[in-house]
């Protein structure tokens, strides 16, 4: 039930899997909201920091997704899917990976370019680091922006397939990641 086995993922994959899908949009849509707010807006402290705390946080979820993939058994590949659609499903979880570590970087960089720690919802702290580049501010919250919609982007096509692999296809990739393994 909590681990993976060779045909269905385990409650912690599931768990980990949809905590991040969630946390990934609604961080994009507070995101998006935020970058409107004026210096006059009760928000306009409030925001950032729960952002950057949700983000530290999703960080730390996301390494124990690694690790718990790492140490995890990996269910098989679904007898019916194509070495093209296995190639895609591999090439696409490893392109999720590599954005969602980007935003996690340029984020860290664009809230520690004046050398100032991230306080974690007044739990904790994240050291910052000083100023690495001229305009890091400026360069990583670029970055930050155009690959949160590539990592939308990608992220509603992952979904699009697994759902068509449940309605079209009438396999099991998308019950594999809702249903209990009983």
């Amino acid at each position: 039930m909590w681990k993976n086995t060779a045909e269905n993922y385990g409650l912690v994959s599931k768990l980990l899997h949809w905590l991040s899908a969630i946390s990934v949009f609604a961080m994009f849509g507070v995101g998006f909201w935020m970058v409107d707010l004026t210096y006059y807006s009760p928000w306009y402290q409030k925001a950032p920091h729960w952002h950057e705390s949700v983000g530290i946080l999703l960080l730390s979820a996301t390494l124990l997704r690694l690790f718990w993939r790492l140490f995890s058994v990996k269910p098989q590949a679904i007898i019916n899917h194509s070495k093209i659609e296995r190639r895609a499903s591999s090439t696409t979880h490893l392109v999720l990976y590599v954005l969602i570590f980007t935003l996690f970087i340029s984020g860290y960089l664009i809230s520690t370019a004046d050398g100032r720690a991230i306080d974690i919802f007044n739990w904790f702290s994240v050291a910052g680091l000083e100023k690495l580049i001229e305009n890091q501010e400026d360069l990583a919250g670029l970055v930050h922006e155009y690959v949160a919609y590539i990592l939308i982007t990608t992220a509603l096509l992952h979904g699009v397939a697994a759902v068509k692999h449940h309605v079209i296809d009438k396999d099991r990739t998308l019950a594999r990641m809702i249903k209990s393994n009983k």
